[in-house]
């Protein structure tokens, strides 16, 4: 069915009650007409929210089949009863299950011994066991439930978890569960953010955070004691800290870090130690990372000179003489060094080079033992590693945009890999019925922009395809090119699928990173354009059926773009968006801003301050057409609170000048991921793709 405006509802939207409010810095006044909706407890500002909800029920109403037809399109690809591969951990085989209709996975543990009588011939047919968490139990009764791990005690009879009812990303309680009698302890904490067993299994390491949502202490305590001991206080409002247990199982690591700089210290295991010992001391834009080896450590280092990563080896009692330093792995214009795992007789490095990652084993010497890549111009792989330290195998993850996620293990004695696990999609796909590509967007400045794309094979570029353009570009996120069985709705409804790899992302290093941040922010708008012009002068849509999504910073891209090229795009979605950018950061009390000072900028410099000014979405509506626009939120969002989606449509109504669709969707009971149950979430996603058909007039 062709678009139509006549087909679209003719509702009449809710508009927000007006309070004018001068911002004032560094010289510079701002009026902000809504100002006041950060305060979640206004009854205007609950009523305004209900009021947008009721408004995007009502529009969307009509699409409610279609919205249920692609929710069992989704859920009719994925195996609803399904399990992990099992993991061995110290004696136990741990791994999850999901069954059918139930929202959350159960987890699981046999012990070595049972499994390798009853399963070792058949990992893959592993059932039953101790179980130590059905977390559909944990969650009834709640609106929101996230479940975000557990850590087993070394002697394996104390398990901590994390979990909360409020949907919120950042906000934890930490519990402890008793695995002999299936019961927790009384013994709770609030604002948990990292945690590490000592070998003791009585003793905990963990921080917390602050009114802030910052990282600022570390603690260790034993279960028995009333009081835990202060061992780490992070003074820097750009730096949080975490703890974290080591594969040699001889350290507690304590590390403070910004977004450009760590620190790392070290703990002996025993559960005795409460004086952090420093490795080597915080220096602006270095960044590091220590891993033990017997007798050395193993620096995985980066700064300004060596921004993709090198390694260095050093004996343990040489660390802080720079000159005893033995480089490892050199640094790499065009490689970046994504991560590393050390062994007792091998190093496995995970590397990217133009967008694409490989694997490469080296001998604990250094000399080259195999690598892991795939003869595909699009694709992705990464270290899932072992656990084990004595371990000669390493596990990792395969997928493409058109082959399910495939876990495999790779020999690194025997330099092979063997299949463990393929995703099972149900629904008839074939991969056969799909081509991947690669295309290249020129950016204004002659960058050349990577984008992977998506389509069945019988696409006609002769621009009458729908696209969907997908973004995110901040913090160095790579977007790596997956396997989802969801996009698949759009595609085999005819969709372009494309994934923009624009500045702001390491896709292509980290100096792809670097020209993406700060004062060079604005590439990252501009390379998304670039994208969206090369898919519409290549034939594969045009900007009468051409969408965008991007979700929180992503969002943040969105809505630059939404404000700069509306004419290229049909519609758009901004998920969390991250759109009020300056008055954001000019408020040190909410959650996380402090530490985005390495990000974005200090909007205390007057540089910086106008810099943000001049792309804020929020800040630069005008009054002009913009693209039929989706934009949610979550009321109990910790990383983008609920009063900037909220704000950013109260304004647009006030100032665009079209008939295009503006709906909000506030969830009323959870955080920055929406929905915590895999249906709901299903059913956002639904709802999403609904939208993007009803402003095409499709069904």
């Amino acid at each position: 069915m062709d678009f139509t405006k006549s087909s679209l509802p003719t509702l009449t939207p809710p508009r927000a009650e007006v309070q004018d409010e001068c911002l004032t810095h560094l010289g510079r006044e701002r009026i902000d007409p809504f100002y006041y909706m950060r305060d979640k407890e206004d009854l205007r500002v609950l009523e305004y929210l209900r009021a947008e909800n009721a408004y995007t029920a009502e529009v969307m109403a009509s699409m409610h089949q279609t919205e249920e037809q692609i929710f069992k399109e989704i859920v009719g690809r994925i195996k609803e009863d399904d399990q992990s591969y099992p993991t061995l951990r110290r004696g136990y085989y741990y791994y999850a299950r999901t069954e059918k209709g139930k929202q959350y996975p159960s987890y699981y543990r046999v012990s070595e011994a049972d499994f390798v009588e009853r399963y070792g011939q058949c990992p893959t047919a592993i059932e039953g066991g101790e179980l130590l968490f059905d977390v559909n139990a944990l969650a009834g009764g709640y609106d929101a439930y996230i479940f975000a791990g557990y850590a087993v005690s070394p002697n394996n009879k104390l398990a901590a978890y994390f979990a909360n009812t409020t949907g919120s990303y950042a906000e934890f309680d930490l519990h402890i569960r008793d695995l002999e009698r299936g019961e927790d302890l009384a013994f709770t904490l609030s604002g948990v953010s990292s945690l590490a067993w000592a070998e003791d299994s009585e003793t905990i390491y963990y921080t917390l955070i602050d009114e802030t949502l910052r990282s600022t202490k570390a603690f260790a305590q034993r279960l028995t004691d009333a009081e835990p001991t202060l061992i780490y206080e992070e003074q820097d409002v750009r730096f949080s800290c975490s703890v974290s247990e080591t594969k040699t199982r001889e350290y507690i690591f304590l590390t403070a870090g910004s977004s450009a700089t760590t620190e790392e210290y070290y703990l002996s295991s025993d559960g005795s130690d409460r004086e952090p010992k420093l490795f080597l001391p915080r220096e602006q834009d270095v960044r590091y990372s220590i891993l033990s080896h017997r007798e050395k450590f193993f620096i995985y280092y980066k700064d300004k000179a060596s921004l993709n990563g090198m390694v260095y080896v050093i004996d343990k009692d040489k660390v802080q003489d720079r000159s005893a330093w033995k480089l490892f792995v050199p640094h790499r214009t065009e490689v970046r060094l994504d991560s590393i795992g050390v062994y007792a007789s091998y190093v496995a490095l995970e590397e990217r080079q133009d967008g694409v990652t490989q694997i490469r084993i080296l001998s604990i010497e250094g000399e080259p033992c195999g690598s892991i890549h795939f003869p595909e111009p699009v694709y992705t792989i990464s270290l899932k590693g072992n656990s084990t330290y004595e371990a000669t195998t390493i596990r990792y993850s395969y997928s493409s945009p058109n082959r399910p996620a495939s876990l495999y293990e790779y020999d690194m004695e025997q330099r092979e890999s063997r299949l463990l696990k393929q995703q099972e999609v149900g629904g008839g796909f074939s991969p056969e019925d799909y081509t991947v590509e690669r295309l290249w967007a020129t950016a204004p400045d002659g960058v050349r922009v990577p984008m992977t794309l998506l389509y069945r094979k019988e696409l006609q570029r002769d621009g009458s395809a729908p696209a969907l353009l997908y973004g995110y570009g901040s913090y160095g996120v790579t977007l790596d090119a997956h396997f989802s069985v969801s996009v698949l709705s759009l595609v085999d409804r005819g969709f372009v699928y494309a994934q923009a790899q624009v500045r702001g992302g390491s896709d292509l290093g980290e100096q792809w990173y670097e020209d993406g941040k700060f004062l060079k922010k604005k590439n990252t708008f501009t390379d998304f354009i670039a994208c969206a012009e090369t898919l519409i002068s290549e034939g594969y849509t045009s900007p009468e059926r051409l969408m965008a999504e991007g979700g929180s910073a992503g969002g943040l891209l969105i809505g630059a773009v939404a404000n700069s090229r509306p004419d290229l795009f049909h519609a758009m979605i901004a998920a969390v968006p991250f759109v009020d950018v300056a008055t954001t950061m000019l408020d040190e009390s909410l959650p996380l801003t402090t530490g985005e000072y390495e990000e974005w900028g200090n909007p205390n410099d007057p540089e910086y301050f106008d810099y943000m000014l001049s792309y804020s979405p929020y800040d630069n509506i005008s009054a002009q057409s913009y693209p039929h626009l989706l934009v949610t939120g979550g009321l109990n969002d910790s990383q983008v609170l609920f009063h900037e989606p909220t704000k950013y449509v109260a304004k647009l109504r006030r100032f665009k000048m079209d008939d295009h669709l503006l709906l909000l969707k506030m969830n009323m009971d959870s955080g920055h991921g929406g929905a915590t149950g895999r249906y709901d979430g299903i059913r956002d996603t639904a709802f999403e793709y609904a939208f993007l058909l009803l402003t095409l007039g499709m069904k």
